[in-house]
């Protein structure tokens, strides 16, 4: 336990900001594991767009690293278009 307030407040702060910080990663994991698993088309787009949005939104959280949410969503996009260039032409 603490032994000055100051620290008590600090394990306290520490706390609530490691509940919000989950919940961010958590939101992110699942949206890019939804944008994953759906198929290409107007589904696949929304999906990856929320996907793109949720990474994003955890870099500027202070979540993940700035440069780490390009590299997450570049693989992405990667991914996506080999999908896409896979799957046939309607």
């Amino acid at each position: 336990m603490a032994n000055t307030k100051s620290a008590a407040k600090r394990a306290r702060q520490s706390l609530r900001r490691q509940a919000v910080n989950r919940h961010i990663s958590g939101n992110m994991r699942a949206a890019v594991k939804i944008a994953h698993t759906v198929p290409a088309g107007d589904q696949g787009k929304a999906s990856l767009d929320a996907a793109v949005k949720a990474i994003y939104k955890a870099a500027s959280a202070g979540v993940i690293h700035k440069r780490q949410a390009a590299r997450r969503v570049s693989r992405l996009m990667k991914q996506a278009h080999q999908q896409q260039a896979k799957a046939p032409a309607k």
